[in-house]
């Protein structure tokens, strides 16, 4: 015989939640003693419905309905499945405004490119990931790395969250180096700083390779907005003297060649290859660039951790944003 909560998660599942999420939001409390209560269901629907950015009432009904339907952005989509869409707003928006719940407010006006990149030049070297990610939270904007997803196939890249004139940002895409993340990072500070979320509670990067829309103005402006906080110039004049080169030459060259221009050599290598197209070359430096490669998700939510007020969340609440910074092997 199917439970009532067996029930509740097959509902889930067939509005393209993935198990992970439901795991993730599925409270600690809940045992198989409490089906025969009637208040105990529907609490375990209103506390999955409030992570899950779910509409509480037709859960009842046993109907799923996201609640932050058609408000996010989505990049790089031609023809998109509503219902996925919805499903990674509605999650998206609900883990956002935990996480910003959870950080003290600081109020800034727009900053441009060339200012952030200042102040991080005060104090360090170079613009890379760690310096981005302390400006973030210094901005009052959370940064975690997500590593539940809504839907089964990962697709978002990363995605900014307004709420009230506030801000996170949860990325996606993880990486054994930091440099590819602090591009993304980068960018979705820009469009933060650049205004983009007016009259929008989301913007969500999908991967470019699924859905490639080409000439969106908004992404070319982070875009030039991440490129000029890395590097110091929207268009780089990043020339080498040789046509050919290996990942070992290339690692040293930019090794030596990053600090001097004030260039984080790992993003230097990115921004060679995007110049000249060869990304084998530079994808294979980043091992020779860093002494050793581990996930970026442990560097970024380890700092979360570290910076999370987590007594402003209900103990429900933060098991669930703990479930999605760690994962399901947790």
């Amino acid at each position: 015989m199917t439970t009532e909560a067996q029930k509740l998660r097959q509902q889930l599942r067939r509005s393209g939640l993935s198990e992970k999420a439901i795991d993730a939001a599925w409270p600690a409390w809940w045992s198989d003693e409490l089906e025969a209560s009637p208040s105990s269901r529907a609490e375990l629907r209103f506390t999955l419905a409030r992570k899950l950015g779910l509409s509480p009432k037709p859960l009842l009904g046993e109907r799923v309905e996201f609640i932050w339907r058609d408000r996010a952005r989505f990049k790089h989509l031609a023809a998109g499945d509503d219902v996925r869409q919805d499903a990674i707003t509605s999650f998206g928006v609900s883990v956002g405004k935990l996480l910003i719940k959870a950080t003290p407010a600081v109020e800034f006006p727009p900053v441009r490119a060339d200012e952030l990149r200042d102040a991080v030049l005060s104090q360090a070297p170079f613009v890379d990931l760690r310096s981005l990610v302390t400006v973030c939270w210094g901005l009052g904007i959370p940064v975690i790395h997500l590593r539940v997803f809504p839907l089964d196939r990962k697709s978002m890249h990363a995605m900014v969250v307004e709420d009230q004139g506030r801000y996170a940002v949860l990325l996606g895409r993880d990486s054994q180096y930091p440099a590819p993340i602090a591009f993304t990072l980068a960018h979705e500070l820009g469009h933060v700083m650049l205004g983009h979320l007016r009259g929008t509670s989301a913007i969500v990067d999908l991967e470019e390779s699924e859905y490639d829309v080409p000439g969106d103005p908004q992404e070319d402006e982070a875009d030039t907005f991440a490129i000029s906080l890395l590097t110091g110039s929207a268009n780089p004049e990043i020339t080498t003297n040789v046509d050919n080169f290996g990942p070992k030459a290339l690692a040293q060259a930019v090794l030596d060649a990053g600090p001097r221009h004030g260039i984080e050599p790992g993003t230097l290598a990115l921004c060679l290859a995007h110049r000249t197209q060869k990304w084998p070359a530079a994808m294979a430096a980043l091992q020779h660039i860093y002494t050793t490669g581990k996930p970026v998700w442990q560097e970024v939510n380890g700092i979360a951790n570290s910076q999370l007020k987590w007594t402003e969340l209900s103990d429900d609440s933060a098991s669930f944003l703990e479930n999605v910074m760690l994962g399901p092997n947790a």
